[in-house]
């Protein structure tokens, strides 16, 4: 009986794990090169959105549709202006720098919030705009609209396969 029981502990806590706090996520597709990969495999933590707020330039994982989750990085808080204007990022009118660009991905169309959400001049409270970092071929807010943090099911932070670039995700 004892050892019935401890499986079912092991059992219970690695179920437990899963749901509320690790849950591995893999990569389809490259609107997030070159920081991510197709086929990459990814760690995603569930509990710091529950006692935190989700930080800009986090990668994170939400529901884009009942059948999809996209994986996306924040660019733009609630209550912040955004705009893009010559491949530059600006938020509340200060020049902001993307560490993660490359020259391969820079170009970003100039929009403003106004475009995603007509009427709005900043991001609205419990909304996020999530971009992918290859803006050329990324499905993000620019498409499908400002991310509610309900949507938001974790963050990305270890890549863990393929082997060669096992990181910590940035």
């Amino acid at each position: 009986m004892n050892h019935l029981m401890t499986v079912l502990v092991i059992v219970l806590a690695v179920y437990l794990i899963r749901t509320f706090v690790l849950m591995p996520i893999s990569i389809d597709g490259d609107s997030m090169e070159p920081t991510l990969h197709n086929q990459d495999f990814l760690m995603m933590e569930r509990l710091s959105y529950y006692f935190d707020e989700p930080e800009r330039f986090d990668i994170v994982v939400f529901h884009a549709t009942k059948q999809k989750d996209y994986i996306k990085r924040i660019i733009g808080l609630p209550g912040e202006t955004i705009e893009y204007k010559g491949n530059q990022l600006y938020i509340n009118g200060s020049e902001k720098k993307e560490y993660f660009l490359t020259d391969l991905n820079e170009y970003t169309n100039d929009f403003t919030i106004n475009d995603i959400e007509p009427g709005r001049d900043q991001i609205p409270e419990g909304y996020y705009l999530v971009l992918g970092d290859n803006r050329n071929n990324s499905t993000d807010s620019r498409t499908i609209g400002l991310v509610p943090k309900d949507k938001i099911i974790g963050r990305a932070f270890l890549r863990y396969w393929p082997l060669d670039d096992f990181n910590l995700v940035r």
